[in-house]
């Protein structure tokens, strides 16, 4: 199972994992998407708020990469979510996805990953 392309709704144990800055401005993309459907609030650039976990990935990329592990930590102690990924990093932050999906190679069994980033977790 992968994350959907477009997440237009989500079950009660489902959280939109998206790609955000530091400053929780979550104006396009899947930042915006997370804004006005998910509960993601403005002002919260890192972890969880209404169904949504954000991920800052406009601060460079060894900030990403602490930031994947606190969020896959964050998964592995909350097993009874499902937390689907959207391809962070990949709009915006300007990041390939073979540069962003390795980050998860370790990603518990309840993070939803995009089809994308298969062959580089693998």
């Amino acid at each position: 199972m992968n994350t959907p392309e477009v997440i237009t709704e989500l079950r009660d144990d489902e959280v939109f994992v998206f790609g955000s800055n530091k400053e929780g401005r979550h104006i396009a993309g899947a930042a915006r998407v997370a804004a006005d459907h998910f509960g993601a609030v403005w002002g919260i650039g890192e972890g969880m708020a209404g169904s949504t976990y954000a991920i800052p990935t406009m601060s460079g990329f060894t900030d990403i990469e602490f930031a994947v592990a606190r969020f896959l930590f964050h998964a592995s102690v909350n097993g009874s979510k499902r937390f689907l990924v959207t391809k962070i990093g990949t709009g915006i932050a300007g990041y390939t996805i073979a540069e962003i999906a390795p980050l998860f190679v370790d990603a518990p069994p309840n993070v939803i990953l995009p089809v994308e980033f298969e062959e580089f977790v693998k």
